[in-house]
């Protein structure tokens, strides 16, 4: 008896601990575009819900969509979860359009703050290849089916969730409360705690009563890493390390040894590539680029005038402008930005190689050969032989025109072994008139 009774005490002082006495929420954001890093971010979330035996996730959203994969990798966590979530859009002015509609309705509960808006649905950007219409409808189709389940699961209006995929449709947050797209609207966080109080809600765990009047609300920030991938999942971000990446292996590559261009160029196109990678970019558009990176290296080590510059730029331009263009228009490379960066390239090439072909035509300033076409001073009379001295030094020299008196200015005509070939300076510049 008394063994039972020790057993008894154990579980229920374990009990006491895993269920805290103050009810906790924790408190997840999605501010922005939804990709990988918001999808570990939000099952990480979950998680800590799960762990910290908390009543609710509380999902705070502004965003204009996303990735589908990243959404369907939070939709499958909140579905499957045994903690309830609400989709909360907020604050006033905020908006879950696109991706932000599916993991809306895949959470338990949603709800909206005033002002804010829903919808628009409709899938953008799969693949990296352009669709036809028999693919847009079958993905169009599945994502109406994906959604349409969600609905059911938790007694929400199925019908306009398939026109919000269709047809793109959009409604505010008294709109979507009267067709019962979302539960509730509240005021803030702690007034979305008050009324969610006492609901009975499904959860794949079971039927769970929310006892959230007096509950801690505890907030969940992205680490290090999420907040990096997060950055990266900028397209812009990505497109401008792809090109300090190419500018670093070029200089490097010009220039062998240096390291540090190498160094930073070879970081930023690794980055570049987590970020294209994050995004799902067009594969054509990144070969592309890639051949224009081969070009501008080739007219390093071939002088072709500036023609492997003009394809390297034609290239870069078009991989550019492919890149991202079968995502939603949030998720492309800004025009303004691959045009900038194409000039500058092109600016750049031009000076470079404008510089080498300067460099070929230019007289010779150092040696034997630059003595050619030299001005000097006869210190002897030149008759024809004698004495000069030009750039420094005292030069056996012998007039090629006749006599030249000692003192008279001269230039140099030719220039064989150690000996000079001079003419009367100005001579040379009644040549040169004629």
């Amino acid at each position: 008896m008394r063994l039972w009774f020790a057993i008894a005490v154990v579980l229920l002082a374990t009990s006491v601990r895993a269920a805290p006495a103050t009810p906790v929420v924790t408190v997840a954001r999605i501010d922005g575009i939804i990709g990988p890093a918001t999808a570990r971010y939000v099952i990480r979330s979950l998680d800590q819900a799960v762990r910290e035996h908390a009543q609710l996730l509380v999902i705070e959203m502004d965003t204009p969509g996303g990735l589908m994969k990243s959404m369907d990798d939070i939709a499958k966590a909140l579905l499957n979860s045994s903690v309830p979530s609400v989709v909360y859009v907020y604050p006033s002015g905020a908006r879950a359009a696109s991706a932000g509609v599916f993991i809306a309705y895949a959470a338990t509960l949603a709800a909206m703050a005033p002002t804010t808006h829903l919808g628009a649905a409709h899938p953008v950007g799969m693949g990296s290849g352009a669709m036809d219409k028999t693919e847009i409808t079958k993905v169009t189709n599945d994502a109406v089916a994906e959604i349409r389940g969600f609905a059911i699961r938790h007694g929400r209006n199925a019908a306009w969730a398939e026109q919000a995929v269709r047809r793109s449709v959009s409604v505010t947050d008294e709109q979507a409360l009267r067709l019962h797209v979302i539960n509730l609207i509240a005021r803030d966080p702690r007034d979305l705690l008050l009324k969610i109080d006492g609901m009975r809600v499904s959860t794949a765990a079971g039927w769970r009563t929310l006892k959230t009047r007096s509950a801690a609300m505890i907030s969940v920030d992205m680490d290090l890493a999420e907040r990096l991938l997060l950055l990266l999942s900028d397209p812009n971000l990505g497109f401008i390390l792809m090109t300090l990446g190419i500018y670093g292996l070029i200089f490097e590559l010009s220039n062998p040894g240096s390291v540090f261009p190498g160094v930073i160029g070879g970081l930023a196109l690794i980055l570049a590539l987590v970020s294209f990678a994050a995004i799902e970019v067009n594969v054509a558009g990144l070969l592309l680029i890639l051949f224009a990176l081969v070009l501008f290296i080739a007219d390093i080590k071939v002088p072709s005038h500036g023609v492997l510059t003009a394809g390297g730029i034609a290239s870069f331009v078009l991989g550019s402008l492919l890149l991202t263009q079968n995502q939603a228009p949030f998720l492309r490379i800004s025009l303004t930005l691959i045009f900038t960066v194409a000039v500058m390239t092109a600016a750049f090439f031009m000076f470079a190689v404008g510089a080498g072909i300067r460099a070929q035509a230019r007289k010779v300033q150092v040696g034997r050969e630059a003595l050619v076409g030299a001005a000097g001073i006869a210190r002897t009379d030149l008759a024809p032989a004698g004495m000069v001295f030009v750039q420094g030094e005292l030069w056996k020299a012998e007039s090629v025109e006749g006599a030249i008196a000692a003192g008279q200015p001269v230039r140099v005509d030719r220039m064989e072994g150690l000996h000079l070939e001079v003419r009367k300076a100005e001579d040379r510049k009644k040549e040169g008139s004629r």
